[in-house]
């Protein structure tokens, strides 16, 4: 059995398409559906079922994938073995991070991994919690830091800390050292035009959820699912926000806007670490995990 065949037809039934599964591998479609029809004759079995929607496995294929993600997983721990007897780990680690830390985590974590794993390559990619969680299910991604993750038992989650979250005005005109504004009740937010992502964001949800218990709805004034856009709107005068910390201190000009923390009751997300429990790390993985966690504690620590 061809290791790139078993590889290709991987990808696709995680994927659920033969062109998803092209782009991600980075090669042309028709190659791919070549030699994933080769391990079909080979085995004399159906291992896909493809319609105009895309391809799912059929039952001879879902136990090749099941056996397929630990032949895969077997050969890339003998690669990091023999990585290891000439001193130094290998293999490529596929992160994804939500776009407010991306911008303060990317370059830090980046460096240190470089320095660490000098023969191994990452990728880093943004995304929202919930499209980051259906990447780790399907293999796009490796690690990912996600907000209020939800339990599921495809994915192993470990919380690392929560995060509050701020109201975000434009900061009006005054002396620096005029005292900063106090908390502002939830209950007062509901009263106030937000500019905030669309459902379903972590931060979105959690919002609605938290007014829903006191009784009081947002005002939505545009969704909006990037930070930068986000913050933009805020400057001109769209409506506030909801952001963590380090979506405001990662933005252009942090100086620009008013942030006030949120009581009765407080917003806070928490951060967690998350991984394929179908597939488990390997060690190039498990020390960019250590990476992740050691460059967000300096980057705590700096604030």
């Amino acid at each position: 059995m061809d290791l790139k065949q078993l590889e290709y037809f991987v990808r696709v039934a995680e994927l659920g398409s033969f062109t998803r599964a092209a782009m991600a591998l980075d090669v042309a479609q028709p190659a791919l559906s070549r030699q994933v029809r080769l391990l079909e004759v080979e085995l004399r079995q159906n291992l896909l079922m493809r319609n105009g929607r895309g391809a799912t496995p059929t039952e001879a294929g879902k136990l090749l994938l099941e056996h397929g993600r630990g032949i895969l997983h077997q050969v890339e721990r003998a690669r990091e073995e023999l990585g290891r007897v000439r001193g130094a780990l290998a293999g490529r680690v596929a992160i994804g991070l939500p776009p407010s830390l991306a911008r303060v985590l990317t370059v830090p974590l980046t460096r240190a991994f470089r320095a660490q794993l000098p023969e191994a390559s990452i990728s880093i990619s943004e995304g929202l919690s919930v499209t980051m969680q259906e990447w780790l299910t399907t293999g796009r991604l490796d690690i990912a830091v996600l907000y209020n993750a939800q339990p599921s038992p495809e994915l192993d989650i470990t919380p690392l800390r929560d995060e509050e979250l701020l109201l975000v005005q434009p900061r009006p005109p005054g002396l620096p050292e005029d005292p900063p504004p106090g908390p502002i009740a939830l209950r007062d937010v509901a009263a106030l035009p937000l500019v905030i992502p669309s459902r379903p964001n972590a931060v979105r949800m959690h919002v609605e959820a938290e007014m829903a218990n006191i009784g009081c709805r947002p005002i939505v004034a545009l969704e909006i699912d990037g930070v930068s856009a986000i913050l933009d709107l805020v400057t001109d005068g769209a409506g506030a926000a909801l952001l963590s910390r380090n979506a405001v201190a990662s933005s252009i000009r942090p100086s620009a806007y008013q942030t006030r923390p949120v009581c009765e009751p407080a917003l806070r997300t928490r951060m967690c670490l998350a991984t394929s429990s179908q597939r488990p790390a390997t060690l190039t993985q498990q020390t960019t995990l250590a990476l992740i966690r050691h460059t967000l504690d300096m980057l705590n620590a700096s604030r």
